[in-house]
């Protein structure tokens, strides 16, 4: 999953808030559930991070799976940070990002071609499998709404040869917004479980802002969970933020960068009232970021509405005092 997401808002504000509510009213509370966190292997601080929290973790995502362009086969790109023990339960991101960007064209050509599918998906399952991963995320994003039956279609046959292969659960990520081209309900015939992308709000892309303000998120999750139910999503939670300079893309940053930007800029990071997030300026850029009190805060929300497995996108970028906040 990357940072950027382009959000079709298919429900109006005011009914999207009330069914959340609704959703929140009709649930108990439930215990912590599963912690889920991505990694990304590029990065020392991620690869660090994860090996550091590890016995906090109930499933780590480390592995990073593209599809090429070319021949759509699977290709391993980064080495995995753990070793195969049992805990955490090491987990493979399937993903259509390819380089620089999503690739929709690789997934609407493996959809039209079933022989070509099947190879694919049985040697994405193979290589999952001779690398111990117990799980799949599957991430094809920047679809239209008239490609779903081709990302049902394909999500079905990674699953169907994952399983085989003894490789599971096998879950989704989808944009939390866009219910129209990744509706809950037809995803989850192919897969076990989706991963709510609750974050990018305010994208790279677009004006500052929170990534993930508090009733946004509660909203949209609310949604997702009157459409498929609470068992079987995950909520998908940032650690990070967007320092935005004027008349260009944000960059992303952590939570340590960001303070220490604005402490060379002589500024500090100050509490946004309304949505509870961080933000500050260093140097001429705006900048707003998540912390632990960020976190715990929609991680709290996603249990009260039933959701009781969390995932946070990424390690190396979190708050250090995340950790003891989601142990409470």
């Amino acid at each position: 999953m990357t940072a950027s997401r382009l959000a079709r808002a298919a429900v109006a504000g005011a009914a999207v808030l009330a069914l959340a509510c609704a959703a929140a009213r009709g649930t108990t509370s439930k215990p912590r559930g599963e912690l889920w966190a991505f990694t990304g292997p590029w990065d020392s601080l991620s690869n660090a991070s994860v090996v550091a929290n590890a016995r906090r973790l109930d499933a780590a995502v480390t592995g990073w799976i593209a599809l090429d362009t070319v021949t759509y086969q699977p290709v391993l790109l980064y080495p995995d940070p753990l070793g195969n023990g049992e805990r955490p339960r090491r987990m493979a991101l399937v993903t259509s990002w390819y380089r620089d960007r999503f690739h929709p064209a690789t997934i609407r050509a493996l959809g039209a071609d079933a022989a070509r599918l099947a190879a694919t998906a049985g040697a994405t399952a193979r290589l999952a499998k001779s690398r111990g991963y117990r799980g799949l995320v599957l991430d094809f994003e920047a679809h239209e709404p008239a490609d779903l039956s081709v990302l049902v279609a394909v999500a079905r046959a990674f699953a169907d040869s994952a399983r085989a292969s003894g490789v599971g659960p096998v879950s989704m990520a989808i944009p939390a917004t866009d219910t129209v081209g990744y509706p809950a309900r037809p995803l989850l015939q192919s897969v076990d479980a989706l991963v709510v992308m609750l974050y990018d709000q305010h994208w790279a892309g677009s004006e500052p802002g929170p990534i993930a303000d508090r009733v946004w998120a509660r909203t949209w999750l609310g949604v997702r969970v009157r459409e498929a139910g609470a068992d079987r999503l995950v909520a998908g939670l940032p650690t990070y933020g967007y320092s935005w300079r004027t008349g260009k893309q944000g960059e992303t940053v952590g939570f340590g960068e960001a303070r220490r930007a604005v402490q060379r800029a002589g500024t500090r990071l100050t509490r946004d009232e309304t949505s509870g997030w961080l933000r500050g300026s260093a140097g001429g850029a705006t900048v707003w970021v998540s912390d632990a009190r960020v976190v715990a805060r929609l991680a709290a929300d996603a249990r009260a509405l039933g959701v009781t497995r969390v995932a946070l996108w990424r390690l190396g970028l979190e708050d250090p005092a995340l950790w003891k906040a989601l142990s409470r």
